[in-house]
């Protein structure tokens, strides 16, 4: 697989009819899991910018600070705010796109082949799903391709993308955005909204 650092993004956590001084819901977390919703929130923008409709997208994420030590010419290819950052906190992350991915059946299966370094502190993917109510999950034909059919042309499906980010110290985050409502503001934000992804990436750190 080959690597692309993903830029810094400006924090995306301040609902749009919040008042100008109240400080972003990241604000209130733990260090680490702070640094990481901001990291996965930086993904999800990196991602949306390019559309829907794309494939899955995973990430390798570092201590930017520790990844400066181990190799201080980084300084000079990283931008001068994310290098100040890093300075100060130490769990400031940046996050590594792991392109050339390959070829699996499924998501279940291209995390079951990833197994990180000791060097990688956390891991992110990002997954588009179609949703569905309850009731209408009850017709679903078991015939794999016209399942597809129908997801594809039911009036109700939601275009969902989902990023999610753990660390090896065991803090996650996600990140969903919709279709019908693509937009910044309106991206859901929590550690525990799609427990089975996390539990997914956790198992990549062996």
């Amino acid at each position: 697989m080959t690597e692309r650092t993903v830029p810094s993004a400006e924090p995306a956590d301040r609902p749009a009819d919040a008042p100008a001084d109240q400080p972003p819901v990241t604000t209130f977390l733990a260090p680490a899991q702070h640094s990481l919703a901001e990291a996965v929130h930086e993904i999800e923008r990196h991602v949306a910018s390019a559309g829907w409709d794309g494939p899955v997208r995973v990430f390798a994420l570092v201590r930017t600070a520790a990844a400066l030590d181990a190799s201080p010419e980084l300084a000079g290819q990283l931008p001068a705010d994310v290098v100040a950052a890093a300075r100060a906190d130490g769990t400031h992350l940046t996050s590594v796109e792991q392109e050339d991915l390959p070829p699996a059946g499924d998501l279940e299966e291209l995390l079951g082949g990833i197994t990180w370094p000791p060097t990688v502190d956390g891991a992110a993917v990002v997954v588009e799903r179609i949703i569905l109510p309850p009731a209408a999950e009850e017709g679903m034909p078991a015939d794999d391709d016209a399942a597809l059919a129908y997801l594809m042309s039911h009036p109700d499906r939601q275009d969902v993308r989902i990023a999610v980010g753990a660390l090896r110290t065991g803090e996650s985050w996600s990140a969903l955005r919709t279709r019908a409502n693509d937009t910044h503001d309106d991206v859901a934000k929590g550690p525990d909204l799609v427990p089975g992804l996390v539990e997914a990436l956790r198992a990549t750190f062996g």
